[in-house]
């Protein structure tokens, strides 16, 4: 299909639709560049969305592939034209199967919107056209827009003659032309997949030391990334101090510049439980909170966003080079990803800026941490990618995997790799999370979950408990660090149009075969 304009443009207001271009409430133009622009002009309107409708079919021989609102839960994949199935910011329809070596005849059509839009972008394809949404609300109410807004730039490709995957590549570049990238390749250690948040200082010298001798000969120094845990209120605000079992944060990230790593750390900037003790920070005004939930502060106030500065700052004088910053999609919209069909935002409820569209906030909040990081590498972990796009260096594309239930690995890992890999250094550097390694979990399949993190070119993060891995084991972790911290290899997923958790790849045009299953089975429940 050739990107044009719409057949059918819609502008809601509330949940009233207009079925027109202009209006005497908003005006709807098309600039056509590279991509076709979205721009609508309004004079204190209130905006919900823009439908766009292109009725035209997509050939009945194709599987469609879509993307997620945040991160991946195991439930990305390839499936026949479904009606209902909302797909955030792109989609591909594709012929065929990229398991074959011969793609003379194949055909991948990409339909998406750039990277950093203004609005909230999901698609939808049935049997007689394609339609987009873009949700332009406030929350869940309209955005009182004044002026103008350039509300998504769209693209449609065609790919012939190459991969579903090949096309997936090239059109994530298309889709974000201004990446924010680190200027190193980032690897190492986070000890979240071992402690779950019950560590200390001198058990982190003690992480340190270890990813230390294992990375001794490599070139690029290795991260060491604390995860949850080390501050006073567990998975809550403050960020000034550290608890008792870490007393001097700064002096820990000095100590661990001088064994020879980066130090990295976790924060969860959103919530502030204002019944929390120690506090150790001063009470926010009740205006600060999102009118949604009184213990998640609200990103569209000025005072936030300053206090997000500010925390952002203390992190970096204390010397911590990486800053994990997790839960704020959550957080915002009270739902993870898996819990969104359609629209992400429920419920009645809107933010303290009511004149900017719920993008335009959370880009305010992602460019304030980036803003005040003084060049220190920036991992969204339950941020929204397409938005955290040319924002952050690094970005978690999946849920969370284990270091004691292998099953959860193979689902959200694997499956995360596989569909996300093509985002790699094209919107920014992609982590498909941690090998968690307690010995709980066979080296036989930990061994595999390492092998293809390793040599997928994307970020490697490991978990291992200390004592955990044999000599000839820890020689293995060893190779896999120094391969990952050039980062030179290529991982293309074949089987993935016939599977969610693909086990057949190439790593550098060479066939390679995984194992994602135990012999009885990955389940260890029965089925409830």
């Amino acid at each position: 299909m050739k990107l044009r304009r719409p057949d059918i443009t819609q502008i809601y207001f509330g949940k009233e639709a207009c079925v027109a271009e202009s209006t005497n409430k908003a005006i709807v133009r098309f600039e056509e560049e590279k991509g076709l622009k979205v721009i609508l002009r309004a004079e204190n309107q209130g905006v919900s969305y823009l439908k766009l409708r292109w009725n035209t079919p997509l050939r009945k021989d194709v599987k469609i592939l879509g993307d997620a609102w945040e991160r991946g839960y195991g439930n990305l994949e390839w499936r026949g034209i479904c009606p209902e199935r909302n797909m955030p910011w792109y989609f591909l329809a594709s012929n065929g199967s990229d398991s074959v070596t011969d793609y003379k005849g194949r055909f991948t059509e990409c339909f998406g919107v750039e990277t950093g839009c203004n609005s909230l972008a999901f698609w939808q394809c049935d049997g007689a056209g394609i339609t987009l949404w873009l949700d332009l609300r406030n929350g869940t109410r309209p955005t009182q827009i004044t002026g103008e807004i350039e509300c998504a730039t769209i693209y449609f490709e065609e790919y012939k003659d190459v991969s579903a995957f090949s096309a997936l590549k090239e059109f994530c570049k298309v889709m974000c032309p201004n990446p924010y990238l680190a200027d190193h390749v980032v690897y190492g250690s986070n000890n979240w997949y071992y402690a779950y948040g019950k560590s200390s200082h001198e058990e982190i010298i003690e992480d340190t030391k270890i990813v230390k001798a294992l990375c001794k000969e490599n070139e690029n120094i290795p991260y060491m990334v604390i995860d949850d845990g080390w501050q006073p209120n567990p998975t809550d605000a403050p960020w000034n101090i550290g608890n008792e079992r870490f007393p001097d944060m700064k002096g820990l990230a000095d100590e661990m510049k001088k064994i020879g790593v980066r130090p990295g750390i976790w924060v969860r900037y959103l919530v502030n439980g204002k019944d929390n003790e120690p506090r150790k920070v001063d009470t926010f005004p009740e205006e600060y909170y999102l009118e949604r939930c009184n213990k998640v502060l609200d990103p569209s106030h000025p005072g936030v966003l300053e206090y997000v500065a500010e925390t952002t700052k203390i992190l970096v004088d204390w010397g911590y080079q990486l800053i994990k910053h997790d839960f704020s999609t959550f957080d915002i919209f009270g739902r993870w990803g898996f819990e969104i069909d359609g629209a992400m935002a429920k419920g009645d409820w809107g933010f303290y800026d009511k004149t900017k569209t719920t993008a335009q906030i959370i880009k305010e909040f992602y460019k304030t941490v980036k803003d005040n990081s003084n060049g220190a590498v920036i991992i969204g972990c339950n941020a929204i990618g397409h938005l955290c796009a040319g924002l952050h260096q690094l970005n978690r594309t999946g849920d969370d995997t284990s270091g004691f239930e292998w099953a959860r690995t193979a689902k959200m890992g694997v499956n995360t790799l596989a569909f996300r890999v093509g985002q790699n250094n094209a919107f920014f550097g992609a982590d498909a999370d941690c090998v968690g390694i307690t010995g709980a979990i066979s080296w036989e399949l930990n061994r595999e979950w390492l092998r293809a993190l390793s040599r997928s070119g994307s970020t490697l993060f490991v978990s291992c408990k200390p004592g955990v891995l044999n000599e000839d084991e820890l020689e293995e972790l060893r190779e896999a660090f120094k391969i990952a911290s050039v980062q030179r290899d290529e991982l293309v997923p074949l089987d993935w149009m016939e599977t969610t958790t693909p086990q057949s790849y190439l790593i550098n045009g060479e066939r390679v075969e995984f194992n994602w299953y135990k012999k009885e089975g990955n389940a260890d429940s029965m089925p409830m």
